[in-house]
C-alpha cells in the first residue's frame, strides 16, 4: 500500500492539479462576488446563498476527482463498465425525457430534479461520448488497426453517439449538442484513423446528424425555434437594436467589459451585476471578471484554462497508448469547445447558446463531472509519466 501511494505521489501532475484547483477557488470567489444581488433580490436569500452551494458542489466534486485520479484509465476499455454505462447514459435522458424539468423562458427540459438540487444529464453525456468512444475504438484496435477502421466496423458507437445526440438535441440544448459533436470528432481524429477513414466517417456524421437535424425541426420546430432563441440570432446580427428586448444581456455584458479597462473597478465594485446583467454568476461571469478584474483578471482565467488544454493535448501526444490518447484529447477538446462557446457568445462572437465556462461558472453538474474528468485526465497522464521514464531507461 505504501508502495502504491508512493507511485502516485512521485508521478502526480501536480501543475495541472493547482491549475485546476486555482481555477475552482477563482471562480468561488467570483460566484461570491457576482451573485450577491440575485441572491437577495431573485432568490430571498443572503449575500453567500450561491457561494455556499457552490462551496458544497465542489466539496461533493472532490469525491469523483480522486476517483478519477486513482482508478486506473485502463479500466473505462473494459466490456462491463462499457455496457453499464451505456445503459446508465440511456436510462438517465430517458429519465429526463419523460420528467425532465426546465425553465419556462428558455423552453427546455434539460434537468432532472434529485430533490436537494437539479442534475443536467448533458454534463453526463459529455463524458460519456469520452470513455465510451476511446473504449469502443480502443477494443476495435486490438483486432483491427485503427488507421485500417472504416465506418461500418464502428456502426454501434455511432447509433449510441445518434442517441445521445438526439436526447440532448430534444430538451433542446444546441450548446450541448455543438459540443458533443466536437468532443466525437476529436476523439475519432486521436484514435489514429487514416485521414481517408475519417473523411469516410466525418461523412457519415454530417449526413446522419443532418438527417436527425431535420426530423428533430420537423417534430419539434416549435419548441426549437422559441422567440428567446430567435431573439439570440437577431441580436447576433445586431445587438444594438434590440438593447432593450433581446440583446439587453450582451449589451450590458459589453457595458461590464467596457468599464473594467486594464486592471478593472476592483473586486465587489461591479456595477452591472447590481440588477442589470441577467446571470452575472452563470453565462456571463466572464463579463463581471472583467468589469471588476480588467483585462489582466482575464488573462488570468485564459491562461488557467489555456493550460490545461495544452496540457492535455500535450499528454495526447506524448503516449503510445491509443486509449489513453483518445480520453486526453476528448477532455481537453470539451474544455477548449465550452470556452470557446462561452466566450465566444459573451463577447458576441457567436449566438448565445448559454453555455457555461468551465470551473468558473456556477453550476453543480459541470463542476462535478469536470472534476470527474480532471480526476482521469492526471490518471493518464501519470501513465504517461511513467511510461516516459520507461522509455528513457530503456534508451
Amino acid at each position: 500500500m505504501r508502495r502504491y501511494i508512493g507511485y502516485y505521489i512521485k508521478n502526480f501532475d501536480y501543475p495541472l492539479f493547482f491549475t485546476y484547483v486555482f481555477l475552482c477557488l477563482f471562480g468561488l470567489v467570483m460566484i461570491y462576488s457576482s451573485s450577491m444581488m440575485v441572491a437577495i433580490v431573485q432568490e430571498g436569500e443572503s449575500p453567500d446563498y450561491f457561494y455556499k452551494k457552490q462551496l458544497m458542489n465542489l466539496l461533493v466534486a472532490s469525491v469523483p476527482f480522486f476517483v478519477g485520479a486513482f482508478l486506473p484509465y485502463k479500466h473505462y476499455s473494459n466490456k462491463k463498465l462499457m455496457v453499464t454505462m451505456t445503459f446508465g447514459m440511456i436510462f438517465i435522458l430517458i429519465w429526463l425525457w419523460i420528467f425532465g424539468v426546465g425553465f419556462e423562458q428558455t423552453g427546455s427540459k434539460s434537468w432532472i430534479d434529485l430533490g436537494v438540487m437539479n442534475f443536467q444529464p448533458s454534463e453526463i453525456a459529455k463524458l460519456f461520448v469520452i470513455l465510451y468512444f476511446a473504449g469502443a475504438f480502443y477494443r476495435k484496435s486490438i483486432n483491427n488497426p485503427l488507421e485500417n477502421l472504416q465506418p461500418n466496423n464502428i456502426a454501434y458507437p455511432i447509433l449510441i453517439w445518434i442517441f445521445v445526440i438526439f436526447c440532448v438535441a430534444n430538451e433542446p440544448d444546441i450548446g450541448a449538442v455543438i459540443i458533443l459533436s466536437g468532443i466525437a470528432f476529436a476523439v475519432i481524429a486521436a484514435s489514429g484513423m487514416s485521414f481517408k477513414s475519417y473523411l469516410k466517417f466525418f461523412s457519415v456524421f454530417a449526413v446522419l446528424g443532418g438527417l436527425l437535424l431535420l426530423f428533430i425541426i420537423l417534430v419539434k420546430g416549435d419548441k426549437i425555434f422559441t422567440e428567446n432563441r430567435l431573439g439570440r440570432l437577431k441580436v447576433f446580427l445586431n445587438p444594438f437594436e434590440y438593447e432593450t428586448g433581446s440583446g439587453y444581456q450582451i449589451i450590458n455584458g459589453y457595458i461590464a467589459i467596457g468599464a473594467g479597462g486594464l486592471d478593472g473597478v476592483g473586486l465587489g465594485q461591479s456595477v452591472q451585476k447590481l440588477g442589470y446583467l441577467p446571470e452575472p454568476h452563470n453565462d456571463f461571469i466572464m463579463a463581471i471578471i472583467a468589469e471588476e478584474l480588467g483585462v489582466l483578471g482575464v488573462i488570468l482565467v485564459l491562461v488557467g484554462l489555456g493550460f490545461i488544454v495544452f496540457r492535455g493535448l500535450y499528454i495526447a501526444m506524448k503516449t503510445s497508448d491509443p486509449l489513453a490518447r483518445m480520453i486526453a484529447a476528448g477532455i481537453s477538446s470539451w474544455i477548449a469547445i465550452q470556452t470557446f462557446i462561452n466566450l465566444g457568445g459573451v463577447s458576441g462572437l457567436i449566438p448565445l447558446t448559454g453555455v457555461t465556462l468551465p470551473f468558473i461558472s456556477y453550476g453543480g453538474s459541470s463542476i462535478i463531472m469536470l472534476s470527474l474528468a480532471m480526476g482521469i485526465l492526471l490518471n493518464v497522464s501519470m501513465y504517461v509519466k511513467l511510461e516516459t521514464k520507461k522509455n528513457l531507461r530503456g534508451g
